[in-house]
């Protein structure tokens, strides 16, 4: 049995979350270079580049979504517009709305943009308007009508003296405003679908633009001629130009011509010359995806030389120039988390599983992400090994995979793979002792085992190929679980047919014997794990309850039921005397095996959770759910024991120093004392004292008068109490008298809940006072008599 003077666990509080703060829309750098401006529905979220975090989080109070919004090039001023037509302006570092107005347009706002000066605001319609703002001074300045549909794009000229805007709209011209005669002068035809992006060159004589038409237009803006037609063979959402002053010539850049950059459907950055309308460098990514992720954004951070790109799978990436190499990945929406688990020498990372293809392993510290490909479906479970550092993952691909993680550089790569399952791979487990093998479960029924070879290799250059040891048809539905017991003798299979089966691994190269079947859940069991410690292990299952089964008799031990939907997950913690499950409800439950009982319930997801994993220390917890949350939870009993030991010790302290206090007779901080210590019953002690000592009624008066208002404030509140029992009524009225004799109404009614405290104390003080008249009564009844008895044989007067 596990150690007798083990410390259970009484709560986990979260430590850090991964949430999404990006769902595709507009993403903006500020001039300085330190922030991601993105949309996340009704919100703009603020990323900080450096630490990976959401500094700052500006949400629509009227819940709409933001259609657009607008960074000034001075970092000041944010501006955003929602589906409501109002247009927005915040004090972005406070997280204020310093003011809103009417957007004058119809329909939604589709794009926006800041003049350099950062005092004009330009917004383009759905409806084929261009407006333009002068947020200094607050006004309409322009309405510019001409464009047809929906006016994506809106760009000032670098150069302001010009007061020129360009647009574009869908019917794919680049439209020339005149600001100062509010008229178009010409309109650049080129494309022959929507522009996407202009770029200028700093002295602001040629532009770049690009469209999904597939090619790129460099433009004489002095002459308003297409100087040069690109064809690129992608469609390309964004362009950049590069820096002239900078040395390319790694990259291919030999001429001090307009070189662009390119962003499209191919998912990679390519260099072109524009006076040749060649490509001079073309990105390779360090491991390819096996489909091109096409990208959205492309933008700038000229300071630094670097490039951040938006993929359509919401993931932002920064890259290093002139070497465009990868700097910082950010995923801004993982979707649905299928499975998570710590890795790393010191559990700093945790590798998820997405409903995606694709891996992701975040550093903890930072949130930085590495994404991972290499699977072709979604990735539906993930195990670690128990160093750390290698793990496995199986797919919908029908493969399995083993991944190793440099323990330095923390990159990571793909060693092994097997593939001959003849369904979706839905569990993985590894061999708990040594890295000797990886044992799966699939949707096909079976289980298979995989032996890894003795040197595994570093780097996915020669991958290894695994075959299957051992194939067994284990159960009639799918296989939702495995796992291996901690001394890599015994396995254990969940299965959609409410069934869990004890096998034995045997010697390598042996086939699997099935020892027992484990018979009780009304539904698939979802999860089996062995205990670390004892002869049991656990089952959950879509019943809703979790079961523990013993390994000799393969019985029912005990059951525990607390969620209202199915158990998704289940581990053990504080070395197999307590259990944490995870379910269908968003909750997490700790419980403890010996009393049954639940001990806590973690309350932080919106759905189902998927993935639940303890580190190695087990004095940290993440989980992961449906609702693409990922939250840290560091155990916090001993800190929650030592705080409310310290609470206990104070009380004590406080109970003796009160004692001391009424035996000097020091009322008046007795008194107070015992008011800050919230006991009533200990404030009537020293009433009672108060009242009993000589003088009682001017020692209580002086004593209440002198007390604060607060204080003052607990003892009507005390008074209503006492008022309602005959033995403390007494006390309650004296201190009311004090309290109604030197108060006015008015002071009183300032009191908090004084309205309801005094309505409370009248019916009382009426009924007392009827039971003080019917005693005034009898005794004067009893005195009547008195007066006319007579002693017996007493002679008559």
């Amino acid at each position: 049995m596990a150690n007798s003077n083990l410390q259970f666990k009484t709560n986990y509080a979260v430590s850090s979350t991964i949430e999404p703060f990006y769902k595709g829309g507009k993403v903006q750098i500020s001039k300085d270079e330190k922030y991601i401006f993105c949309t996340c529905g009704t919100r703009v979220n603020v990323l900080q580049i450096v630490t990976g975090k959401i500094v700052h989080s500006i949400e629509q109070d009227d819940q709409e979504d933001i259609t657009s919004f607008a960074l000034s090039l001075d970092d000041e001023i944010l501006v955003t517009s929602s589906k409501a037509l109002l247009l927005k302006q915040w004090d972005w570092k406070q997280t204020q709305c310093t003011r809103s107005w009417r957007a004058i347009h119809n329909v939604p706002i589709a794009s926006m943009t800041f003049d350099p000066t950062s005092t004009l605001l330009a917004t383009g319609g759905c409806d084929g308007t261009i407006k333009l703002w002068d947020v200094v001074k607050q006004y309409c300045t322009h309405n510019l009508k001409g464009s047809s549909g929906v006016v994506h794009l809106v760009e000032f000229h670098p150069d302001i003296s010009l007061l020129q805007l360009f647009s574009s709209a869908s019917d794919c011209g680049i439209r020339v405003w005149d600001l100062r005669s509010s008229q178009c002068v010409c309109v650049l035809q080129s494309h022959y679908s929507p522009v996407t992006s202009l770029a200028f060159t700093p002295d602001g004589a040629s532009m770049v633009s690009s469209g999904r038409d597939k090619i790129c237009t460099v433009w004489d803006l002095k002459s308003r001629t297409a100087r040069r037609t690109v064809p690129v063979y992608e469609a390309v959402e964004s362009v950049v130009l590069l820096p002239e002053e900078e040395d390319f010539s790694e990259i291919g850049v030999k001429t001090k011509e307009i070189h662009f950059i390119t962003a499209g459907s191919k998912g990679v950055l390519r260099v072109w010359d524009a006076s040749s309308a060649r490509c001079v460098f073309a990105q390779t990514l360090p491991s390819a995806p096996p489909h091109p992720q096409s990208l959205t954004y492309l933008l700038p951070l000229p300071s630094s030389l670097r490039l951040a790109t938006v993929t359509a799978e919401h993931n932002i990436l920064l890259y290093q120039l002139p070497s465009f190499t990868t700097q910082q990945q950010f995923v801004g929406f993982n979707d649905e988390v299928l499975d998570v688990k710590f890795l790393g020498k010191g559990d700093t990372h945790i590798v998820v599983a997405t409903n995606s293809s694709q891996l992701k392993v975040f550093d903890l510290a930072t949130s930085s992400c590495n994404i991972l490909y290499g699977h072709t479906d979604t990735v539906l479970s993930l195990d670690v090994f128990k160093k750390g550092s290698l793990f496995v993952s199986c797919a919908k691909d029908k493969s399995v995979r083993v991944w190793r993680q440099d323990p330095d550089s923390g990159q990571v790569c793909c060693v092994a793979q097997g593939c001959s399952h003849a369904n979706a791979v839905g569990s993985i487990t590894c061999s708990r002792m040594k890295e000797s093998f990886v044992v799966s479960g699939s949707q096909d029924c079976t289980i298979k085992v995989w032996d890894l070879p003795e040197t595994i290799p570093e780097t996915d250059g020669d991958m290894f190929q695994l075959t299957a040891r051992v194939t067994e048809k284990a159960h009639d539905k799918d296989v939702n679980s495995v796992a291996v017991s901690p001394n890599d003798k015994l396995l254990v299979s969940g299965s959609q047919d409410r069934l869990a089966k004890l096998w034995s691994l045997g010697a390598p190269g042996a086939d699997l014997a099935l020892l027992g079947v484990f018979r009780g859940h009304r539904r698939g069991v979802w999860c089996v794990q062995f205990s670390p410690m004892d002869q049991v292990l656990a089952s959950s299952s879509a019943d809703g309850s979790v079961k523990l089964w013993s390994l000799q008799d393969f019985s029912c031990l005990k059951t525990f039921e607390g969620h209202d939907a199915s158990v998704l997950k289940l581990i053990f913690v504080s070395r197999g005397t307590q259990l944490l499950t995870s379910g269908s409800d968003g909750l997490v439950k700790l419980w403890t095996i010996k009393t049954n009982e639940c001990v806590k319930t973690l309350d932080a997801h919106q759905d189902k959770v998927w993935g639940l994993h303890a580190t190695r220390k087990d004095d940290r917890v993440v989980t992961a759910s449906a609702d693409s949350n990922i939250t840290v939870w560091t155990d916090v009993t001993e800190v929650e024991q030592a705080e409310e030991q310290a609470k206990q010790e104070d009380q004590i302290l406080k109970k003796q120093e009160l004692s001391n206090l009424l035996h000097e007779k020091k009322y008046l901080k007795a008194l107070g004392l015992a008011i800050s210590l919230d006991q009533p019953h200990t404030v009537l002690k020293v009433i009672k004292a108060i009242r009993q000592g000589e003088d009682g009624a001017k020692q209580l008066e002086k004593t209440v008068l002198k007390l604060r208002q607060d204080q003052k404030e607990s003892m009507l509140r005390y008074c209503a109490v006492w008022n309602t029992n005959a033995r403390s009524c007494l006390d309650a009225q004296a201190v009311i008298q004090v309290m109604l004799t030197h108060l006015s109404p008015e002071e009183l009614l300032q009191y908090q809940g004084a309205r309801a405290h005094l309505e409370g104390l009248i019916p009382y003080t009426e009924r007392h006072m009827q039971r003080i008249g019917r005693l005034l009564q009898a005794s004067m009844f009893l005195d009547y008599m008195w007066q006319k008895m007579r002693v017996t044989g007493a002679p008559a007067r």
